[in-house]
């Protein structure tokens, strides 16, 4: 056989073998993070709920779901290992502490516009709404626009400009 007939099957064998390389190394370390579970570290189930460790045993662990309830899980159930102020964040509603020294970030764009004293009057709001009721407010341009299509249609129909009738 030529070289280059066998090419093609060379390559999908090494990209197998890459695919199942990966794979073997998140199972590895999805194994270490179970085995390094310690009682009274945070988890999530592959199911998505979040309890607590009480014991670790070779294939289960027991979990404290809520305050007195307790649930054997198999080890292989564990999705995640919290660690704790993360934990606290998601189950407690605990805020995390703000840097003070860090960059703030304000809520508003008003930060990109430029300085603006405080004292500044506000800059008035401008409404993009639709509002039927003002037709006769419409900017020129538009008017114009509206006008260039009631001219049209009416050359469609074989009219001219002003004249006006019934078929």
């Amino acid at each position: 056989m030529d070289l280059i007939t066998l090419l093609p099957f060379i390559v999908l064998i090494g990209a197998m073998f890459l695919m199942t390389r990966s794979a073997k190394k998140k199972q590895a370390a999805a194994a270490q993070m179970r085995n390094d579970m310690q009682p009274g570290t945070g988890v999530r189930t592959i199911g998505g709920m979040y309890a607590t460790v009480k014991e670790v045993h070779d294939d289960t662990v027991l979990l404290e779901v809520a305050p007195g309830v307790h649930a054997i899980y198999a080890k292989n159930a564990i999705g995640a290992v919290l660690d704790d102020a993360e934990y606290n964040r998601i189950v407690h509603g605990d805020e995390e502490e703000l840097d003070a020294d860090g960059t703030v970030v304000p809520d508003d764009a008003s930060s990109l516009t430029g300085e603006q004293s405080a004292d500044a009057p506000e800059v008035a709001r401008i409404d993009l709404g639709k509002d039927d009721s003002d037709a006769d407010d419409a900017p020129k341009d538009v008017k114009d626009a509206e006008d260039v299509k009631d001219v049209k249609s009416a050359k469609d129909d074989g009219k001219t400009d002003g004249e006006a009738g019934t078929k």
